[in-house]
Parts: C-alpha cells; sequence; structure tokens
C-alpha cells in the first residue's frame, strides 16, 4: 500500500457519547524505512477505559494527553513488514502503543517482540496492559494471602477478571462485581469466582454481607459507583485496597464524593492508586510472574471484536453501556 489510514484526535471530551466528531480519520503516505527502523503492519488494537484520560486536556494526570490533531493512542498488536534493524525481523511479530494506525514506523524503543505461541486478540487480552495492570495492582498493592476475601469491581472485565482468577488460583475466596446476569454467570461458573453482585439489580448491601462474612481484605476497584461505598464500610483491619479505575465517574463532570477517611484511620487501611506508565520497567518481571498461571490454565479470557479501524470511534462508549463482553478489541 501507498497509503494507508491513521485516525487523529481533533477534539476533547464534551459529556456526551463518544463518536466520530472527536476524530479525523486522514490517509497518510507509507513511511520509508530508514537505517535501524521497522515497519509494523498492526493486526489488532486494544480499547481501553484509560483512553478516556488520555483523551481529556488535563496535564495533571500520569501520563500526558493526546495532542489535538495527533493519532489517537492505543496499545496493540502487529508484525513487521519490512525491517532495516538488526534485532527485529520481517515476520516478528510486536506489541506496545502503536496507536489508532495501520502502519508504524519505530526504532524498536517502547515496543516488545511477542514470544508467546498464542493468538494475537489472547495475546492482547493477558499478555499485554490487562494482565499487566491486573498483576501489578493484585501483588504490588492487594499483597494477597491464602484465606483471605477479595472484591473485585468490574470483574467481567480485561483486568478485573484477571485479577479474581489469580487471587482464586492463590486460595483466595473471590467476589465480583458486575453489570448483568450474564456476566455475573460467567465469573462464576466459567472463572471460579465464589460470588458474583449485579450492581444494577441486587440489593447491594445485603448481598455483599452474604457473600463476605468474614468482611474484606483486599478490594481491587475499576469502576466506582454505588458498590464502592458498601464495600469501604466491610473492610478488614490492615485492608488493602487498589485504585485502577473509577469508569463511573469519567463521563462525570464533578465526580462522586468518595467515603470518608476516619475508617481508614480506625482500621489502618492502605488504599492506593496507580497506573502501569510507572512500572514499564517491571514488565519482564510481571510477565514471569503472570505466565505461569496463564501456562497451567489457571487464566481464561474471552474477546469482543469489531471490526475496522473506525469502529474504534464509537467502540469506546460500550465501557459506558457495559455491553461489552470480555476484552474490547478492534481487527484491522
Amino acid at each position: 500500500m501507498s497509503t494507508f489510514t491513521a485516525i487523529n484526535l481533533v477534539a476533547r471530551p464534551d459529556g456526551g457519547p463518544v463518536g466520530p466528531h472527536w476524530f479525523e480519520v486522514v490517509q497518510k503516505e507509507r513511511p520509508t524505512v530508514g537505517a535501524g527502523q521497522f515497519l509494523v503492519k498492526q493486526t489488532h488494537m486494544s480499547l481501553d477505559p484509560a483512553m478516556f484520560g488520555w483523551m481529556s486536556p488535563d496535564t495533571e494526570s500520569y501520563i500526558p494527553p493526546v495532542a489535538l490533531g495527533e493519532v489517537m493512542r492505543s496499545s496493540g498488536i502487529g508484525e513487521i513488514i519490512e525491517s532495516n534493524h538488526e534485532g527485529f525481523n520481517v515476520g516478528d511479530r510486536v506489541m506496545g502503543l502503536l496507536g489508532w494506525q495501520e502502519l508504524i514506523l519505530s526504532d524498536g524503543q517502547g515496543l516488545n517482540k511477542v514470544e508467546a505461541p498464542l493468538p494475537d486478540e489472547a495475546i492482547l487480552s493477558v499478555f499485554a496492559l490487562p494482565g499487566l495492570t491486573a498483576t501489578q495492582g493484585l501483588y504490588s498493592i492487594g499483597k494477597p494471602k491464602a484465606g483471605e476475601t477479595i472484591v473485585v469491581s468490574g470483574a467481567a472485565g480485561s483486568v478485573g477478571s484477571i485479577v479474581g482468577q489469580l487471587a482464586k488460583a492463590d486460595g483466595l475466596t473471590v467476589v465480583g462485581v458486575v453489570g448483568t446476569d450474564e456476566k455475573a454467570n460467567w465469573i462464576v461458573n466459567e472463572l471460579g469466582f465464589d460470588g458474583a453482585i449485579n450492581y444494577k439489580t441486587d440489593n447491594l448491601e445485603q448481598k455483599l454481607a452474604e457473600l463476605t462474612p468474614n468482611g474484606i481484605d483486599i478490594y481491587f476497584e475499576n469502576t466506582g459507583g454505588p458498590i464502592q461505598q458498601h464495600v469501604f464500610e466491610r473492610m478488614n483491619t490492615h485492608g488493602r485496597i487498589a485504585v485502577c479505575g473509577m469508569i463511573a465517574d469519567y463521563p462525570k463532570p464533578v465526580p462522586t464524593p468518595g467515603p470518608n477517611w476516619i475508617p481508614m484511620i480506625k482500621k489502618r487501611l492502605t488504599v492506593q492508586g496507580f497506573a502501569m506508565p510507572d512500572h514499564f520497567g517491571e514488565v519482564p518481571a510481571l510477565l514471569a510472574k503472570l505466565t505461569p498461571y496463564v501456562m497451567q490454565g489457571k487464566i481464561k479470557h474471552r474477546t469482543h471484536v469489531l471490526n475496522g479501524l473506525e469502529s474504534a470511534m464509537t467502540g469506546l462508549n460500550l465501557f459506558f453501556t457495559g455491553e461489552n463482553k470480555g476484552k474490547l478489541i478492534v481487527k484491522l
């Protein structure tokens, strides 16, 4: 191809649904591959809740926002189709921040070779950002111990589902918070969670008390929303809360007020937010921790695949509606 398609961010979130008016589809000339460079043809692109922060104008976040007029940021996986780099060969698969575009010219910085003999969708679902995030948050902040109880919000999502399965494999009682009965059935009957709460239909206080009779030692927070206060009130002394995401508040101009801090003093709770750009140097160690669970068959996943680069422009709305089932991926 002499040209390729890319999608630039041209407007900031306006409080409404994500749509094409935020973006511009452009055609670019195929780049020339120079010395020490290679060209990647992206095959699959990841859609993640973190993108809402990347599109906002907030300059005080953990990573600078995407500049207007620049290619929208995203992680992805692709195959090298041309190379003048001695460390990367034609046919190698690589993953990293490839962006919303079909072709990527790289010198290798920030990209990692994919060695695992798994399909692209499985790599993005488990070994890319979701698995790394789950492993970092659970073990560095949650510090799980066999016999403890963990509650995971967004438990049927790409991160939450891995957190729950890792914790279950380590001997914890695992309760997941989801938004549909179908997702509740999936995490319990397929993934092995001990219980599930549908935050849209269940009596949250009552259901949580039933499923966590010994209180809660770890809370892995992906969503915010009405379940948060109920979980906070049931935290055990020296409990740990890993704050990964707050998607319930992302579209709100004013976030929902959080819990009072007095119980944090009484129970000596640890509450820590985290973001993966702080830990990219730890990726090899995180993969070494995660890989045995995957190879032993203890981690299952499912994907929700959208077709075509331009489907990303509206596909992000699935995070707000809860209609996505599994890791949200765009197949190019």
